[in-house]
């Protein structure tokens, strides 16, 4: 796991799939950190499999502008991701899924922070 931002993340080549956990109020170089990491695996491969939210709790944004930094990566990001799990029992956490579904590309589910070895699976077969 990358430690410099306040989002976490992993990416496990292996499965295509990209795991990402905010650790604090979610900063706008935070998706710049990941970008750097994810973008070179795009150019190769393509596509990810699946994107793993974890976030037991929704931590926010320190600004507008790391709200900004946010829809910009999901714009940026949103047609190379087949599925997202979001692995959360944040009650915004599980309705912005929802929310997203009408722009988003990926097939998108919530899962219960207990549930994310079933969240995992669900990304690598669908």
């Amino acid at each position: 796991m990358q430690e410099e931002a306040l989002i976490q993340f992993e990416l496990l080549r292996d499965k295509a799939i990209l795991v990402v956990s905010p650790q604090g109020t979610i900063e706008a170089g935070d998706f710049t950190k990941v970008a750097e990491v994810i973008d070179p695996y795009l150019v190769e491969q393509g596509m990810l499999a699946g994107l793993l939210i974890e976030a037991p709790s929704f931590p926010g944004w320190d600004s507008f502008g790391a709200l900004i930094e946010h829809l910009k990566f999901v714009r940026d990001h949103h047609k190379r991701i087949e599925r997202v799990a979001a692995v959360t029992d944040s009650a915004f956490l599980q309705i912005a899924p929802r929310l997203a579904e009408h722009f988003a590309h990926p097939e998108i589910r919530v899962f219960s922070s207990s549930e994310r070895a079933r969240a995992l699976s669900w990304l690598q077969t669908g």
